[in-house]
């Protein structure tokens, strides 16, 4: 799973268009891509401008097994680092390093990252608005999350007044090249062109998952729509097995 990068560098949310796609293979993949995207359907005909919300809840007018769907997310942080999700109108506990979440389609969910390494006191309140669902098989949902890294170097970008946006896909298994990659390994990216909106870039190499909104917006008394709803997410344990797979 990769993602697609939007940054902007005025601080406005405006967007324009300039981003990094997160994909291995650099130059050898982009030609595969711009080769067969012209006959690839297309999953997708909205902007990633759109408002958090807006483009989760288009997804679940056109149907399908996603309404009431818990998605579990692998949000990981810098190492170090602590991120705590929305909860009974603040902040809950915080975990260190990444937590294991579950989130439903069209729900934006708010988190803060804090404690991030040399910068002790840098706050970042990130967004993740879930637009799809994987389909692992059954009774091992756990075991594939949706992995969401939110980089050191993007939550600095956030804290200078920057706006970041990263659209998380699947690949089109037609272009995916045949690696693995351990599961903490920073995922690779490539640089998109001006002109191109973040979500259709991932709509052009597989099919988008969710958006991830960095910066932007701090928590001000009194501001109810900070939190984009009551709905909290649900936390899970991580899986015995990924546990396992860990040891030495």
């Amino acid at each position: 799973m990769t993602t697609v990068r939007h940054t902007n560098r005025s601080g406005s949310r405006r967007q324009r268009a300039a981003g990094r796609i997160l994909w291995a293979g650099l130059v050898w993949t982009v030609g595969i891509a711009s080769a067969a995207g012209q006959d690839r359907p297309v999953h997708w005909s909205h902007a990633g401008a759109m408002p958090p919300g807006a483009i989760g809840v288009q997804r679940l007018l056109r149907g399908g097994p996603l309404s009431g769907y818990c998605q579990p997310v692998d949000i990981r942080v810098p190492a170090g680092a602590r991120i705590a999700p929305v909860a009974g109108g603040g902040f809950g506990q915080q975990y260190q390093d990444a937590v294991l979440v579950g989130l439903h389609v069209a729900g934006v969910y708010r988190f803060r990252v804090s404690d991030i390494p040399d910068f002790p006191e840098v706050e970042v309140f990130p967004t993740v608005e879930l637009i799809d669902r994987l389909y692992p098989p059954q009774g091992k949902s756990l075991q594939f999350p949706v992995p969401i890294d939110l980089a050191r170097e993007e939550l600095l970008m956030a804290a200078q007044g920057r706006f970041i946006t990263r659209v998380i896909y699947v690949e089109d298994p037609l272009l995916a090249l045949p690696v693995s990659r351990a599961d903490q390994q920073e995922q690779p990216w490539l640089e998109v062109g001006p002109g191109e909106d973040p979500l259709v870039a991932a709509d052009g190499l597989g099919r988008p998952i969710a958006i991830v909104r960095i910066g932007g917006r701090v928590p001000t008394a009194g501001d109810g729509s900070f939190a984009y709803g009551p709905q909290p997410a649900v936390i899970y344990d991580r899986p015995p097995v990924e546990a396992a797979a860990k040891q030495p």
